[in-house]
């Protein structure tokens, strides 16, 4: 990483054997010696990756003179799992348990954009059936109320607010069992396949979810009641981490971040996919373009978001939830046996039983996996923290030949310089709180 007053990294010296480079340095070292070369009292301090305010392994570096912050940097890769890169190894279903695990907060989002993207290559995104769909918009929404009430939880706790952060919690714990009862987990669901569903809504599920939209909707103005109109809370979010409509736009900056700079730009408006022209909706903006404003954003997305999934419920109607064809189709029928959720013993009976050549294509489309006609394929999804696109490319054969992922959390991080600063080292976790990023996002 390089600073404005960067010193060479490598010094060679000659040997029998060639020339031998040392290597010295890297970001750290090279940041103190520039500090310590300049006049004034310079410090240079890490902030992370182990800060708990840091949101998992950021590692902010500042140079700091007294309390202001002269120049930020992000340090990043500390949680790298190789995500994209397993995906070349793996069947385009297999896929999916993988790229759920990217933004850990918004697992949905991420199956939502690597299935559309994987449709859009076998040329299917009209085959899905419509139950498919409509559940697929319901669990997104869900995961759009999840994910920010840990932003407003966690952003709540650094600064203090304790009972913020309680109640957020408590609320997300709701549609984590919500999860638990559709998928049969909390997190890491893989429950989006390309051409649908792993399975259909579990009975009962449409009367849960209906009272979950309640409670949440009871809960949801508690917030309004803890820190919207709080004199404290303002004054510690209002006029922090600014960045104007000009920047996000010379950033890349998207979701809630773009929108508190008055722009209401909105995937599920603008380029709608799995059916989000159908929803009724608002887009809220603010034109603060700070912390306090994209607080605000996300508690109106969050009732926005109540909205669209009591449209989900109205709209389900009875049907399949993967495509008809059987050369794409898992064959899951999952039930709870002895070992957890696995494939029902009858459905495993009814394959083995039924001819020899339904044997043979279950087990070629599960061990092999289906093929992919070359080509690229770019998805974008509105995630909860902003654009979420996945790049597809395809060489015909039965794993991907390269995906590539645009996190929002990795595009929004680029921002976090420009809103700290010539501001204080305070300030500097409130501005990274309202950018919200998720480091198993940016680093996959």
């Amino acid at each position: 990483m390089s600073t404005p007053h960067s010193t060479h990294q490598a010094e060679s010296r000659e040997t029998t054997e060639g020339p031998v480079y040392t290597v010295t340095g890297g970001d750290w070292d090279e940041v103190v010696q520039a500090a310590g070369r300049t006049d004034d009292e310079l410090i240079v301090v890490n902030m992370g990756p182990q800060h708990p305010s840091t949101h998992g392994v950021l590692r902010l570096i500042l140079e700091i003179d007294g309390e202001n912050v002269q120049e930020a940097r992000c340090g990043i890769g500390y949680l790298h799992t190789g995500i994209e890169k397993n995906l070349e190894y793996r069947t385009w279903t297999q896929g999916t348990t993988f790229v759920t695990r990217m933004d850990y907060l918004t697992p949905f989002f991420n199956e939502a954009a690597y299935c559309l993207g994987v449709e859009k290559l076998l040329g299917i995104e009209d085959d899905v059936p419509e139950r498919a769909n409509v559940i697929r918009v319901l669990l997104m929404e869900l995961n759009r109320l999840s994910s920010h009430l840990v932003c407003i939880a966690t952003g709540g706790m650094e600064l203090g607010a304790t009972t913020v952060m309680i109640y957020g919690f408590r609320d997300r714990e709701m549609i984590l069992d919500a999860y638990e009862l559709i998928t049969g987990l909390r997190m890491n669901h893989a429950y989006f396949r390309p051409g649908g569903l792993a399975q259909d809504l579990p009975p009962g599920s449409v009367d849960h979810l209906r009272e979950l939209v309640k409670k949440l909707r009871k809960n949801l103005p508690e917030y309004d009641k803890l820190a919207t109109g709080n004199p404290i809370f303002r004054a510690r979010m209002m006029g922090i981490g600014y960045l104007d409509l000009a920047g996000c736009m010379a950033l890349g900056a998207t979701g809630p971040i773009l929108r508190s700079a008055g722009l209401p730009h909105d995937l599920r408006k603008s380029q709608p996919y799995c059916g989000y022209e159908n929803y009724e909706f608002e887009v809220p903006t603010t034109d603060t373009c700070d912390a306090y404003g994209r607080f605000l954003i996300r508690i109106e997305e969050m009732r926005q978001s109540l909205n669209i999934v009591e449209q989900c419920l109205d709209r389900l109607e009875p049907g399949p939830v993967m495509v008809g064809d059987k050369k794409i189709a898992w064959p899951a029928q999952l039930a709870l046996g002895p070992d957890g959720l696995g494939n029902s013993l009858d459905h495993i009976r009814n394959i083995m039983g039924t001819s020899m050549e339904a044997l043979i294509h279950h087990f070629k489309l599960v061990t092999e996996g289906f093929r992919v006609p070359p080509g690229q394929a770019y998805a974008a999804v509105e995630s909860a923290k902003g654009e979420l696109g996945a790049h597809v490319v395809s060489d015909g054969g039965t794993r991907p030949y390269r995906v590539h992922f645009r996190d929002p959390s990795f595009v929004n991080l680029q921002s976090m310089a420009a809103m700290c600063e010539g501001g204080q080292v305070a300030d500097v976790i409130v501005a990274v709180a309202s950018i919200d990023p998720v480091m198993g996002g940016v680093d996959r």
